[in-house]
C-alpha cells in the first residue's frame, strides 16, 4: 500500500506497526487519534481481527480473515506467535519498529517481535496490567499463564509506556518491570478551537462503557439524593455493555430523570458535552481489581469547557485537579457525589472557572500533537538514531 503521509518528510527506516489485537473498537478513539498525529514516523494500523464501528478504515491491516486458512493461521499465531501474512508485513512495509497497545496486543506480537528482531515499545492502558486475575498469584490458570507472558513481553521490551504515573506504578509492582525502563506519556487528545457556548439541554452527562468500573450505580443513587435538595437534575448516560438493562431498571425503580442513549460516534459525544452543564463520571475498582487508568473521557469534558464530578480513583487525579477542574470525592463516597452534583449545579460561576481551567490545562499539557511528539522521540531513542 502507498503511504498516506510520504509528503510529510519521514525517513524511509521510520516505519512502526501500530498493534492492536481488535482493530478497532469505538471506544478507543484515542488510539486512531495518536496514528493521525504522527508525523516523522509511517505507522501502519494492524491487528488480528476486525471490529464493526466507526473507526476502521480500509487502511488498516487485519491479518485475520474467516476462511478456513485465515482461522488455522490465526490458531497457529495464538499458540506460536507465527504467521506468514504478517511476515510479508513486515517485510513489505519495511517495519522497523512494533508498537504494542495493551498488555494483551504485547503478548500477541511479542514472539512475532524477538523472531524478527524488531524492537517492541508497549503502551499499558489499564486493565491489562492493574487486575488482579492477571497477576501471577492470581486463582485462575489462564490469569497466571497471561502474567507470565505479559511479564517476559514487558521485561523484553524496548521500552514500555504508561498512560499514567498510576499505571506506571502497577506495572513495576504487577509485573516487575524495572522503574526506569517505564516512562509515562500521556496519550492527549486532538484541541479543536474554542466553540462557542450552548445552551445546556441536561445537567449532568456521563459517557463510558456501562461495567462495574465505571461506577454508574453509585452515580444514580448520588442523582436520586441530589433530586431531594434541588430540583431533580436530568442526566443523559452515552455508552451499553452488559450492565445496561439492570441500570436502567435501577433508574427507574429511584425515579432518577436518567436517559441511556446508547454508544454514539465521537462527534455526537462532543455535541453532547457541549449540551451539558456538569460531567459526572464516578469510576471505582471493580471487583477483579480493574481501575481507570487514567480516562480521556475527562479531557473530551475539558475540551468542552465543562467541569467534573469523580472519585479520586487510579489515574484520574491526573486527568482532573480537585477544587480546579472539578471536584474529586473519595471512592465510594455516594453522599459526597450528591453533595458536589447540588453544589456545582447551584453555583454557574464555579461551573465557568472549573470549565475554564479545564481548558486552559488541556492545552498546556494535553494537546495530542504535543504527546504524540514525545512518543515518536521514544521510537527514536528505541531505534538508536535519537535524530
Amino acid at each position: 500500500m502507498t503511504s498516506r503521509r510520504h509528503d510529510a518528510g519521514r525517513a524511509g527506516d521510520r516505519q512502526v506497526l501500530v498493534w492492536r489485537d481488535r482493530i478497532l473498537p469505538g471506544s478507543e478513539t484515542f488510539i486512531r487519534n495518536q496514528v493521525d498525529a504522527m508525523t516523522r514516523w509511517e505507522p501502519t494500523l494492524a491487528g488480528s481481527w476486525d471490529v464493526e464501528s466507526a473507526l476502521r478504515r480500509d487502511t488498516d491491516v487485519v491479518l485475520f480473515d474467516a476462511s478456513v486458512w485465515g482461522r488455522i493461521e490465526r490458531r497457529l499465531f495464538t499458540i506460536f506467535g507465527w504467521s506468514p501474512r504478517l511476515n510479508r508485513l513486515l517485510a513489505q512495509r519495511g517495519i522497523s519498529l512494533i508498537h504494542a497497545h495493551f498488555g494483551m496486543g504485547a503478548v500477541s506480537i511479542a514472539r512475532a517481535a524477538r523472531r524478527h528482531r524488531i524492537p517492541l515499545v508497549v503502551t499499558v492502558h489499564g486493565n491489562d496490567v492493574t487486575r488482579r486475575d492477571l497477576r501471577a498469584d492470581s486463582d485462575d490458570r489462564e490469569g497466571r499463564a497471561y502474567a507470565r507472558r505479559l511479564t517476559r513481553a514487558l521485561r523484553d521490551a524496548a521500552a514500555v509506556i504508561a498512560v499514567s504515573d498510576f499505571i506506571a506504578r502497577e506495572t513495576c509492582s504487577g509485573y516487575g518491570v524495572p522503574a526506569q525502563k517505564v516512562k509515562v506519556l500521556p496519550i492527549g487528545i486532538p484541541i479543536d478551537p474554542p466553540q462557542g457556548e450552548v445552551e445546556a439541554e441536561w445537567d449532568l452527562l456521563f459517557v463510558g462503557r456501562l461495567v462495574a468500573k465505571k461506577g454508574v450505580s453509585d452515580l444514580l443513587t448520588a442523582v436520586e439524593i441530589a433530586g431531594r435538595k434541588i430540583p431533580p437534575p436530568s442526566l443523559r448516560i452515552i455508552g451499553d455493555g452488559k450492565l445496561r438493562t439492570d441500570l436502567e431498571a435501577e433508574a427507574a425503580t429511584l425515579g432518577v430523570d436518567a436517559t441511556f442513549t446508547g454508544e454514539l460516534s465521537p462527534n455526537e459525544v462532543a455535541d453532547a458535552m457541549a449540551r451539558s452543564s456538569i460531567f459526572v463520571a464516578p469510576s471505582r475498582t471493580a471487583p477483579d481489581g480493574d481501575a481507570e487508568g487514567f480516562g480521556m473521557v475527562f479531557l473530551e469534558a475539558a475540551q468542552a469547557g465543562r467541569p467534573v464530578i469523580a472519585y479520586d480513583h487510579g489515574g484520574v487525579s491526573e486527568a482532573v485537579v480537585n477544587g480546579v477542574t472539578g471536584i474529586l470525592l473519595p471512592e465510594g463516597d455516594v453522599r459526597g457525589l450528591a453533595d458536589a452534583i447540588v453544589r456545582l449545579l447551584e453555583d454557574r460561576r464555579m461551573q465557568r472557572q472549573m470549565g475554564d481551567a479545564g481548558r486552559r490545562r488541556l492545552r498546556d499539557r494535553f494537546d495530542i500533537r504535543t504527546c504524540t511528539a514525545e512518543l515518536e522521540t521514544e521510537f527514536d531513542r528505541v531505534q538508536g538514531g535519537g535524530r
